[in-house]
């Protein structure tokens, strides 16, 4: 009889063992490790690359860095009109959005100027044509506009929006935006340019 007993009392316990292993929740995966965040690389100058031009503009600031070894003369002339301050107060005459905004006009101190924005310039021009095809009408590239002779460049630079094959080698691109890319799309056509100097 206590052999029975015994054996039922096992049977039971056995049983509420079993019972008891099915209602546990099964064990979870370890969570398996995030993926490491890779910050984005800084930009930064391109080799051989020149002189970083900061433009501060009322919609906010962008950098670009030129080219003096394709276009010394072009280069240095811009970096001669930023050191004299020329281009602070000047306003952007032309904006199409999704290809150019332009400035460098002095006329643009002055509304009551607007018929001639477009048309002025330091007096100066750059005097040689420095066409390359190395550097290319790509988004964010910094160019000269002139009168028909790249060689009458004057102080009139724009900056592209969209890439623009077609004009490559026609204009002299002599530097590339590095930072603040958003900004030249939000500039508008009467934003003022506050300050440009060459970066320490």
């Amino acid at each position: 009889m206590r052999a029975r007993v015994l054996l039922v009392t096992t049977l039971i316990a056995g049983l509420a063992a079993m019972a008891s292993a099915q209602t546990k929740p099964a064990p979870r995966p370890a969570p398996k490790p995030a993926a490491p965040v890779v910050p984005a690389a800084p930009a930064g100058h391109t080799p051989g690359a020149g002189p970083v031009i900061v433009v501060e503009t009322v919609k906010g600031t962008f950098e670009f860095e030129t080219y003096p070894n394709e276009a010394p003369r072009t280069v240095e002339h811009i970096v001669n009109l930023v050191k004299k301050n020329f281009y602070n107060g000047l306003r952007f005459h032309r904006v199409e959005p999704g290809f150019v905004i332009q400035a460098g006009d002095p006329n643009t101190r002055d509304y009551t100027k607007k018929d001639l924005w477009g048309t002025g310039g330091s007096g100066t021009p750059v005097g040689v044509s420095e066409l390359s095809r190395k550097h290319k009408h790509v988004k964010g590239a910094v160019a000269m506009a002139h009168p028909g002779n790249p060689a009458k460049a004057d102080a009139q630079f724009y900056v592209m929006l969209g890439d623009r094959p077609s004009l490559d080698g026609k204009y002299v691109v002599f530097g590339q935006v590095i930072s603040g890319f958003d900004v030249p799309a939000k500039i508008r056509v009467g934003d003022a340019i506050k300050k440009m100097y060459v970066k320490p």
